[in-house]
């Protein structure tokens, strides 16, 4: 039998509700790498290519936008998307004249589509949400999306662990002190199994029902081995590893 994306989900709520489920628990969403909308605000004084905008009103979609994938001007898109690395102070930088942020923290919306047109190629975790939509959870209520900034390993996401606490803590008090299941996916294994290991026994107890991960990159992942060597076309025709390379190294 072939098993559809439709079919997976269903398994997956009914292996939740078996080993997580005595009450009815909310849910939260952490997403893996590339899991999470990107929006980008640029003044930058050059660019890499005559065609490339150097500045911007207000902050754009960058990831996921098909529009900017295409050849010449996925150019520019990787220069707005890297990262520089200081290798003295050990952190990362954005590109200078670039700003950077993740958009709809606590919603389920940046989790569900990464293309905010809502094309296909852009979906993420909508079936999983749908199918338990119709177990009668309701969207930013019981059921909430936690998107981070994939592109920074978790000593640079400080910042995301502390939101991550609240929202727990708030999801929690939204619905009569009912501990929280976190469904993470891929590099949000890792993450999450950080966040934990930050808090307390007594308030993980107290606020986390379970941790259910899909994919969970528990190893490390050996696909980064070949992004660096070779880059990855994240299996789309249109592009090029080598080019996504540039961006896929930093």
């Amino acid at each position: 039998m072939k098993i559809t994306q439709t079919t997976l989900c269903c398994f997956l709520i009914s292996s939740v509700v078996n080993t997580c489920y005595s009450a009815f628990h909310p849910f939260i969403f952490i997403p893996g790498d590339g899991g999470s909308q990107v929006e980008a605000k640029i003044n930058k004084t050059n660019s890499v290519h005559y065609i490339c905008a150097k500045t911007s009103t207000d902050y754009f979609n960058i990831w996921l936008n098909l529009e900017l994938l295409v050849p010449v001007v996925i150019d520019c898109w990787i220069d707005n998307i890297k990262l520089r690395y200081d290798n003295v102070t050990r952190r990362t930088l954005n590109t200078d004249g670039v700003e950077i942020r993740i958009p709809g923290f606590g919603s389920t919306e940046p989790v569900e589509w990464l293309d905010p047109s809502r094309a296909s190629s852009g979906a993420y975790f909508t079936d999983i949400v749908n199918a338990l939509v119709k177990l009668g959870h309701v969207r930013n209520q019981t059921l909430k999306g936690a998107p981070f900034d994939f592109r920074k390993a978790p000593n640079e996401n400080q910042d995301y662990f502390v939101k991550l606490k609240q929202l727990v803590e708030e999801t929690y008090e939204a619905n009569g002190k009912t501990s929280v299941i976190l469904l993470a996916h891929s590099m949000g294994g890792p993450m999450s199994q950080y966040f934990l290991n930050l808090q307390k026994q007594s308030w993980k107890d107290k606020y986390i029902k379970c941790l259910v991960t899909l994919s969970g990159a528990w190893g490390g992942s050996v696909k980064a081995v070949k992004v660096y060597a070779i880059g990855d076309d994240l299996g789309s025709y249109m592009l090029n590893g080598k080019v996504m390379k540039l961006e896929q190294i930093t």
